[in-house]
């Protein structure tokens, strides 16, 4: 049993697995060698929901329920009332109550086996930490902490293979001192092979621009095209960069790109 008293990791369970991915082959950044597994990806710990997300009507009753069952130790409770109070969904935001219950997921369901609803409700809680201790709480004992937020993200990026936490941990490789362009497109890959838009577009732009990864044009295009075409109304940053990417591109890298992308969607179908 992992034990994560206080949202820390036992010793050496966070070094090993993240050693063990490090030590990998490095991908070819086409999504082949990526295992199918569960989709959340919420901004900031929170976008989106597993099918069991609150009801929207009666909130006052439903929060009383929902404390109730989440009191007894329910997973999907707790889970549903640290979503209302990080979003505001039916009662005051609340950043503290929030952390609050998703520490209590997070403590008790570390070993979820992954795949599973609750699984994924287990690694949004983990996701939802990650933001947390990274930016710390205003008037609050939760600090930024970038060491731990990186633990939040890597535990749930690499045992529930969840795509967020991946993109995460990959922003994070790539924006922290020191850099690892790398180390981030391997997760960059990871969470973009289970069809996260930001993450194929930071894929994308960093294989296109060849700047800080070995340029793969045309794959760079094929993972910004993709990009373009799932991003929501919050993503407007990916257009611009598959824009620059396509004027920029010659004639042989677009029809390599088109070819990738064809073979990728084949694949996807299969």
């Amino acid at each position: 049993m992992r034990t994560f008293k206080g949202i820390l990791p036992a010793a050496g369970i966070l070094v090993a697995a993240l050693c063990g991915f490090a030590s990998g082959p490095l991908f070819a950044f086409d999504g082949t060698t990526t295992p199918n597994t569960a989709l959340l990806s919420p901004s900031d710990g929170m976008r989106g929901a597993p099918p069991t997300a609150p009801d929207a009507s009666d909130k006052a009753k439903t929060l009383t329920a929902l404390q109730y069952a989440a009191d007894q130790g329910r997973l999907v409770a707790q889970w549903k009332v640290g979503r209302m109070y990080a979003i505001g969904d039916g009662v005051p935001q609340d950043d503290q109550r929030a952390f609050d219950y998703f520490s209590q997921i997070a403590n008790a369901h570390p070993d979820e086996p992954p795949g599973t609803p609750q699984a994924r409700m287990v690694a949004n809680a983990f996701v939802a930490l990650g933001h947390y201790y990274l930016k710390g709480i205003p008037n609050s004992s939760v600090v930024s902490d970038p060491a731990r937020a990186r633990e939040m993200f890597a535990y749930a990026a690499s045992y529930f293979g969840d795509a967020d936490a991946q993109y995460q941990l990959g922003r994070l490789y790539l924006d922290g001192t020191p850099s690892d362009p790398l180390q981030a497109a391997r997760w960059f890959q990871l969470s973009a092979s289970k069809g996260d838009c930001r993450a194929e577009a930071v894929l994308g732009d960093l294989l296109f621009q060849g700047q800080r990864v070995p340029r793969q044009a045309a794959r760079g295009l094929m993972w910004l095209t993709l990009s373009k075409d799932c991003a929501g109304p919050e993503e407007t940053w990916v257009k611009p960069l598959y824009d620059n990417a396509f004027h920029r591109a010659n004639d042989d890298e677009r029809a390599m790109a088109l070819v990738y992308l064809e073979n990728w969607l084949k694949r996807r179908r299969e």
